[in-house]
């Protein structure tokens, strides 16, 4: 059965892919993104062109993660369409780049509240929703550097995804028992097919940015070996086919974690170790039913 999806930062790179995949597979998709009559219009006409063109329902609407009430209208733009939200793709996130200590904590902060506290603002509009209706997927774009190798100089968003993740794991048990369903995707490092490095965020202390000039080059010669190490074949558009083919299984059949990696950084291996404990440690603790979506008997 086609499902009412919201994709959040659908303006670009995975996201963009995502909304365009889900939709093609019959879905109804809203394609989040900030500032849809101003900067973004012309990615929402093409969006729009597209859906139209190949007989799909994929719509446009305004979120930004960063503000509440921006959250709740989106979803209630979609409620009013629909009168129900089935899949949260939360997507929207900001890669920011250089050494960790030329970061304020007032940058840190921007930094995470995008990747970690925008995705409990679009939560807080939409688990209400997903409870009320007794099921849902909630399904989660997070990154190998939670568990694989990844290079310096990207430290604060490292640190996000990571606190993302926890949240993650954290919501899966919490919202078992309403029947809805978590799923966290993960994708590794992409050196072609998203604007995630070159619409990265800097420092603003440049006196400690220069302080390590000695690792000048460095970021360079990593991206020349991720270069060299990637696959031809290796295309972002596996992240949104991996998200299509998830959203399309059965409730209670999902996988909780999926990595697209084309390099290998180690998060693939990792995961199937840390999948093992945490499974085993709920049933140790008395609540292995939290690990699948499931309602209460009724008395």
């Amino acid at each position: 059965m086609p499902s009412v999806i919201l994709v959040t930062g659908a303006a670009t790179g995975i996201g963009h892919l995502t909304a365009r995949t889900l939709a093609a597979a019959g879905h109804t998709v809203y394609a989040s993104m900030r500032d849809i009559a101003g900067r973004n219009a012309g990615r929402v006409r093409e969006l729009r062109a597209w859906s139209a063109a190949h007989g799909h329902n994929l719509r446009a609407v305004e979120l930004d993660v960063l503000s509440q009430a921006s959250a709740d209208a989106a979803v209630q733009t979609v409620l009013a369409d629909h009168g129900r939200l089935d899949v949260i793709v939360h997507n929207a996130g900001h890669l920011v780049v250089g050494p960790t200590e030329a970061f304020t904590p007032e940058e840190i902060a921007r930094v995470f509240d995008t990747n970690v506290l925008g995705t409990q603002r679009v939560n807080k509009a939409v688990l209400p929703v997903m409870r009320a209706q007794q099921s849902g997927l909630v399904l989660w774009v997070g990154s190998t550097t939670t568990r694989g190798g990844f290079p310096p100089f990207i430290g604060p968003y490292a640190a996000a995804k990571a606190a993302m993740d926890s949240l993650a794991v954290t919501l899966s048990y919490e919202l078992a028992r309403f029947g809805i369903e978590t799923s966290i995707v993960v994708p590794g490092a992409f050196t072609q097919g998203t604007a995630h490095f070159p619409n990265a965020g800097r420092p603003a202390d440049a006196t400690t940015v220069a302080a390590y000039a000695r690792y000048n080059g460095l970021m360079d010669q990593i991206g020349a070996k991720l270069g060299a190490l990637m696959p031809p074949d290796a295309d972002p558009q596996a992240v949104a086919d991996d998200i299509a083919r998830i959203v399309g299984l059965p409730t209670g059949t999902r996988p909780f974690r999926s990595v697209t990696d084309f390099l290998d950084d180690g998060a693939g291996a990792v995961t199937e170790v840390a999948e093992r404990v945490r499974e085993e440690f709920a049933a140790r603790i008395g609540i292995a039913d939290l690990l699948k979506p499931s309602l209460p008997a009724l008395a």
